[in-house]
Parts: structure tokens; C-alpha cells; sequence
């Protein structure tokens, strides 16, 4: 399950979204999210679905790794499907048997709500996937610039969440690593009760909290023997510059956006 998780993973492919600029990828996602839940209408779900596929199609990166991406949720999404499924008791009865009451709100809530949070991953995995943790923090950083004027620690944030996203897919092997050692050693991490694997884990949170804190502490000791200081004076390798194409897809984006939000007003 754990290799299944793609959160923080660059692709480095030639494609159309890869070459785009990423402060435009970061507005696009940004209006994209907005989109999602702004429509609430079959067809204002059926365009940012369209949208979606054509962004998935265009960036040229599997559609397994996509797939990756959702399945760890899987769980999460069908027990909130069907908790609004049963305690969402507006419109049409569909099936009523003593407490469990299924009405055509409650269907409509549960698809429409999956829906949105299948779309709102690929979206937002699009980013991370065609976008590296350097330039994403250096995209971040110039789109915070206007708060610098209010003493906003604008560097230090994007930084932080630079290192965040490069640390994921670091973590989530050290933990394959501790589960397969902890195994190895006799521990029951998949079989036996539900409360016996919680006590389990902490043979497995323990190890991962200690490697996690020894490297953060290796990593700032490697800043500070770098005379890293923050974002004063800083240069960057790659200038950050637009281009047509940015333009041009955040045109189609906000088309795409101005059509869900005009729908959904008269349908």
C-alpha cells in the first residue's frame, strides 16, 4: 500500500503541462479546485471531468500512476459515500427499511461527492507530477511576493513546503523499510486483531519518528554549513519567464471555469 502512494513524486517527461510555467500551473490548479465545487449539476461535472482527462491526457504521464494515487483513499472514500448515503434523508425514497433510508439526495451527494474528490487528487497529483520541488518553491515564492511588504516570511514558507514535498516519497520508503525489518523480526503488522495492530505500530511510528528528527538534523546542519541564510541575495539557475502557452491555457482554464459557473446559475 505504501508504494502506492505517488504524493511528492516528479515526473520528468516532455510534455505540454511540463513545460508550462509553474506559477500558471499553480493558478490553474487553484481555479480548477474552485471549479470542482463550484458546479453542481451533472453537466458542471461532466466539463471539469472533460477538462481533467484532457489536462491527464496532455501531461502524457500513466494513467497508473493516477491510479496509484487514489487507491489508498478507496477506504475513506466509501465510508463517507455511504454515511451521506444513509443520513441524507431529502428527495425521492428510494429503499426504506427500518433506520436505513435511501433517497435520491443522498445518492445524488455521495456520487457527486466521490466524483469531486477523485477529480480534486488527479488535479491536484497533475501539479506535483509534472512540476519539480525546486521550481514549484520557486513558483510559490514569486506568487507570494506582495506579502513580503507586510513582513511575511515568504522565502521560509516556500522552502518549508519544498522540503515537505521532497521528503514525502523519502519517508513513506523509510517506513517500507521498518515495516519489512519489524516483519522480519517476528511482528504481526498485518494479521491478528484490530487492537493488537495497533500496538503494532508503535514498533513502527517509534523508528520513524527518530529517522525522520536525525534527518531533519542533518539537514539543517548541512544549511547551516552552506551559510544558507534565507532568501537575502539569493540567485536562482532557472529564471522563471512565461510564455504563449501559459496564456493560452490559463485562457482555456478560466473558459472552462466561466462555462460551469454560468450552468450552474440557469440549469
Amino acid at each position: 500500500m505504501l508504494k502506492d502512494i505517488t504524493i511528492g513524486q516528479y515526473f520528468p517527461i516532455d510534455s505540454v503541462i511540463h513545460r508550462l510555467d509553474p506559477r500558471f500551473k499553480i493558478v490553474i490548479t487553484l481555479i480548477f479546485i474552485v471549479m470542482l465545487f463550484t458546479g453542481d449539476s451533472v453537466i458542471c461535472m461532466g466539463i471539469s471531468t472533460v477538462y481533467t482527462i484532457i489536462a491527464v491526457i496532455l501531461s502524457r504521464i500513466k494513467l497508473k500512476m493516477f491510479v496509484k494515487s487514489i487507491r489508498p483513499l478507496m477506504p475513506f472514500l466509501i465510508i463517507t459515500a455511504l454515511l451521506n448515503l444513509l443520513f441524507v434523508s431529502d428527495g425521492d425514497v428510494y429503499f426504506h427499511w427500518k433506520f436505513i433510508k435511501i433517497t435520491s439526495d443522498g445518492v445524488n451527494v455521495s456520487v457527486f461527492m466521490i466524483i469531486r474528490i477523485v477529480l480534486l487528487i488527479a488535479g491536484s497529483s497533475l501539479l506535483t507530477y509534472t512540476t519539480s520541488p525546486i521550481t514549484l518553491t520557486d513558483a510559490v515564492e514569486r506568487l507570494l511576493i506582495p506579502l513580503k511588504r507586510f513582513k511575511f516570511p515568504v522565502h521560509e514558507l516556500a522552502m518549508m513546503m519544498s522540503i515537505a514535498l521532497r521528503f514525502i516519497p523519502t519517508l513513506i520508503e523509510e517506513t517500507d523499510k521498518i515495516i519489512s525489518a519489524q516483519k522480519a523480526r517476528g511482528a504481526e503488522i498485518d494479521t491478528g486483531s484490530l487492537k493488537n495492530r495497533a500496538k503494532n505500530m508503535v514498533s513502527i511510528l517509534i523508528p520513524l519518528f527518530v529517522s525522520a528528527f536525525r534527518r531533519a538534523d542533518e539537514l539543517a546542519t548541512a544549511m547551516e554549513c552552506r551559510c544558507y541564510n534565507g532568501g537575502e541575495g539569493r540567485t536562482r539557475l532557472r529564471q522563471l519567464k512565461s510564455a504563449t502557452r501559459d496564456y493560452i491555457a490559463l485562457s482555456v482554464t478560466v473558459i472552462f471555469f466561466v462555462c460551469v459557473i454560468i450552468l450552474n446559475i440557469f440549469i
